[in-house]
């Protein structure tokens, strides 16, 4: 994986906003693909040679930091694009990635390890009281955050999932800036 980039990645490496890689990217200037979840990736080889064309100096050596992960749980293949895309392109840098049910999702929490789990409770074979009192009574995982989103939670769900653990829970559709917004702060306290 070190020889691709993420778009946040790629803006420090060019040192120019994410929003410009994009506009290279949809412009057809930098070869760039999708991955299954909808996060854009750009091979080192491909921006370098961009980057000698236009001018701009390759720099010698990239620092990696610790990145936060974060993993987006829904079976709604649109709503998972959409947080993992406005994520991604964060000036945070963040590691998304995706699970699109319940097994998958459980997986990933194990191998993963993520800091953030953004979890549809709503899911066929998932029960989101469960999937909160689990990761937070673990003493792998009990320092995951959690935010929960669902299309039919009333103010007492809400409490009762907040009771099992949830940091934070939104009803959908969810305003992408909040969300954002949420994850910074929780990512940050």
């Amino acid at each position: 994986m070190d020889d691709v980039f993420t778009v946040y990645k790629a803006s420090q490496y060019c040192k120019v906003s994410p929003q410009t890689i994009i506009n290279w990217i949809d412009s057809g200037y930098i070869i760039a693909y999708k991955t299954p979840g909808g996060h854009r990736r750009i091979n080192i080889k491909d921006l370098e040679a961009f980057m000698q064309k236009q001018g701009i100096p390759i720099p010698e050596e990239v620092t990696d930091d610790a990145r936060k992960r974060i993993l987006v749980v829904d079976d709604d293949p649109i709503i998972v694009e959409s947080i993992v895309q406005s994520l991604e392109e964060d000036e945070h840098d963040y590691e998304v990635i995706s699970a699109s049910d319940g097994f998958e999702a459980g997986l990933q929490v194990n191998h993963f390890k993520p800091n953030l789990l953004i979890l549809d409770i709503m899911m066929p074979d998932i029960k989101g009281y469960d999937v909160c009192k689990k990761i937070k009574s673990s003493e792998d995982t009990k320092d995951t955050r959690i935010i929960v989103l669902s299309a039919y939670l009333d103010e007492e769900k809400f409490k009762k999932m907040k009771e099992y653990g949830a940091d934070a829970c939104f009803s959908k559709p969810l305003p992408l800036s909040q969300l954002k917004t949420e994850v910074s702060r929780l990512l940050e306290s």
